[in-house]
């Protein structure tokens, strides 16, 4: 007999196990390891109602991860046990729409195949890639005339602003959480935000953020087809993050004005590197903000991509 439950303290073991064992296959796999998975639970904002196990005659057999951000995993199962993966899957998308989720999404590597094809026959489309980009600070493009607008700190008082500037690229649209997001953020301080304005006591008209920390990853050293949200990328608010030294974001309108100022803003971020040991950007966007994409292609190397296939609950 089959039962589904929640995570264990004692399930780490099979998890890794049971990922190691039905993922092996897959281009790129890269093995689980039990530190790795024992880091994760000590994160004071596990749940372990987020993490369902298919278990039979005692022994875990397959799992599935969900989060509260809509954010839903394969359902991993022993070999022999594939078909388990529907039933386990199904309660795990019942569990997100108690818990309010409207929509939900999935982030794996474009060439995992047979997982695409689950979330195919499960009512999944892709709606978006995860566009990733570095430039080595010797890449730098020579700064251009000043616009004439002053880039000064951001403020909680700018938040609505920046809702709107985002408006279709960010993940958190409330702006108390928002503002929790950007200015109560465990990973980077409200001195990583700026704004571009026409007058020092005027509205943004373009925001940026540069994320910096010895350690963190350096862009160059990661895999950027991984499924990995980067940490203060616009478009990632409430994702479990990667963490990247240099990693810089901008918001702008799409409009005439959109190539000065993301370069002020880079320019600015680079500036406020210049005491630090970053010698690399990274940056992260998403493919349905043109906009912003037509910005890093024109300046940033183009390093890797995955997909995301959302459907709604």
């Amino acid at each position: 007999m089959i039962t589904i439950r929640t995570f264990l303290p004692s399930d780490d073991v099979d998890q890794v196990s049971i990922y190691n064992e039905a993922a092996c296959a897959l281009p790129r796999f890269k093995p689980a390891t039990l530190d790795e998975v024992r880091r994760r639970l000590r994160d004071p904002e596990f749940d372990p109602t987020t993490r369902l196990f298919a278990v039979e005659q005692g022994r875990p057999v397959g799992y599935v991860t969900l989060a509260d951000s809509g954010r839903v995993g394969f359902p991993w199962c022993r070999k022999g046990r594939e078909a388990l993966a529907v039933p386990l899957f199904e309660r795990a998308l019942a569990e997100m729409r108690q818990r309010g989720v409207k929509r939900v999404f999935a982030a794996y590597r474009t060439d995992w195949e047979p997982v695409w094809t689950f979330f195919r026959e499960q009512g999944f489309t892709q709606v978006r890639e995860m566009l990733n980009y570095g430039m080595d600070l010797v890449e730098m493009p020579t700064p251009a005339a000043r616009t004439g607008t002053p880039v000064t700190p951001l403020t909680p008082e700018d938040v609505p602003a920046v809702v709107e500037l985002g408006k279709g690229i960010l993940r958190i649209t409330d702006p108390e959480a928002l503002r929790r997001h950007l200015f109560e953020n465990l990973y980077f301080p409200a001195s990583s935000l700026f704004a571009l304005r026409a007058r020092p006591d005027g509205p943004p008209q373009a925001v940026g953020v540069v994320v910096s920390s010895s350690a963190f990853a350096n862009p160059f050293q990661v895999d950027a087809s991984m499924p990995c949200f980067r940490l203060g990328a616009f478009g990632t608010e409430g994702l479990t993050h990667k963490r990247i030294n240099g990693m810089f974001s901008v918001l702008a309108a799409d409009n005439r004005d959109i190539m000065p100022f993301t370069l002020e803003l880079l320019s600015h971020a680079n500036r406020k590197l210049e005491d630090s040991d970053v010698e690399s950007l990274a940056a992260q966007v998403p493919s349905d903000a043109p906009h912003l994409v037509r910005f890093y292609k024109s300046h940033f190397r183009f390093q890797g991509s995955f997909p995301v296939y959302e459907r709604s609950l």
